[in-house]
């Protein structure tokens, strides 16, 4: 989402996710069809050093990442290279409609459209596009635009500076995900993506593109923070009921229920009309067919059960790392892998794309 293009090489990048209060990073090389982890790491850092999205005390992470890659790494990473991500709620998404036109004439256009729909000055703004899709028969043609502040965007360049490091490329965090997904799917279906993060929920329809993106407040602690409220325990005791029993029958399940139930039922409204939204714009002749699930918190028993009944489209828990292989490395726990989702997706990015 850089204004400048950067000129391809062929070099390996590794995921950088920033996140509330760690920094996950992972490198992966192709390996026959699948992607070998060469290294991977997690380090937590002082929230403070960072906020609303703009990276205010570099120096803080800066020391934290230096000492989980020279002493704490299991395996190594071999490149200088990053993929970075900022949080969907801290940037704009949008799909635009626009006339066909020539490519130089695109970013004219958007710049145009853009001043309509985002609530800050362009000059703040880094903004970058993608033609989803042309069609023959129309005279109009699909564009996902992503804008970025570029206070946040020049905070991560700072940390990079003082890490000796190049980013190469920053998009989204739901962007990683769907990434990821896909990469384990190799599904070609209508999908809705929910990514479940532990302050907030990623939504996202792949359609060959992302169509559409969105947020959701909620997120895995949340949802522990509330069961532990309403049942009297401790959040550790929530969390070991939450991954337990979850949604299904249980001696509690009724208490479980009343205090999920709304802050599920509140997702689940958002999702009800991100899909309208879609099926809006692509006509019937593109349904939904599949939601798929992922983050910490959609491990919870019961609720691919709960999110079908109440969209009234089949969910499934997805295992982002099929086609990933830690090869001769200690993988982390089935529980602690789920961290490394949205860098992941960052690491598989197609390096040919970087600077198009």
């Amino acid at each position: 989402m850089i204004d400048s293009p950067i000129f391809y090489r062929d070099q390996p990048v590794f995921g950088f996710d920033i996140g509330f209060n760690s920094v996950k990073i992972i490198q992966l090389d192709p390996v026959g069809s699948k992607r070998e982890v060469t290294g991977y790491g997690v380090v937590g850092f002082n929230p403070k050093a960072v906020d609303n999205g703009v990276i205010i005390d570099p120096e803080i992470i800066a020391r934290e990442v230096y000492g989980l890659v020279s002493k704490d790494m299991i395996g190594e990473i071999t490149t200088k290279r990053v993929a970075a991500t900022i949080p969907v709620s801290r940037s704009f998404n949008r799909v635009l409609t626009l006339p066909k036109m020539a490519s130089n004439e695109v970013a004219d256009a958007i710049r145009l459209e853009a001043e309509q729909y985002i609530p800050i000055p362009l000059d703040e703004l880094y903004i970058d596009f993608q033609v989803a899709e042309t069609n023959k028969d129309s005279d109009d043609m699909e564009v996902l635009v992503v804008a970025a502040p570029k206070n946040i965007v020049d905070s991560y360049i700072t940390l990079f500076d003082l890490l000796g490091l190049e980013m190469s490329v920053v998009e989204t965090s739901i962007n990683a995900s769907t990434r990821l997904v896909m990469h384990s799917e190799q599904t070609s279906v209508p999908t809705l993506i929910i990514d479940f993060g532990s302050i907030s929920t990623d939504l996202s329809i792949f359609d060959s593109v992302l169509r559409v993106t969105g947020t959701v407040a909620e997120g895995g602690d949340t949802i522990t923070q509330s069961m532990a409220d309403s049942l009297g325990v401790t959040p550790r005791q929530a969390q070991t009921i939450k991954t337990k029993y979850g949604l299904n029958t249980s001696k509690r399940q009724a208490d479980i229920r009343r205090t999920l139930e709304p802050l599920l039922d509140k997702m689940v409204n958002e999702i009800k009309k991100m899909v309208r939204f879609y099926q809006e714009r692509s006509g019937q002749d593109r349904k939904l067919e599949q939601v798929i699930i992922l983050g910490g918190g959609a491990n919870m028993p019961g609720l691919s059960d709960y999110l079908t009944d109440k969209i009234r489209i089949p969910t499934r828990m997805c295992n982002p790392w099929i086609n990933i292989d830690f090869g001769t490395l200690q993988p982390p726990h089935e529980q602690e892998k789920t961290v490394y989702a949205t860098a992941a997706g960052l690491a598989l990015i197609n390096q040919r794309e970087i600077g198009r």
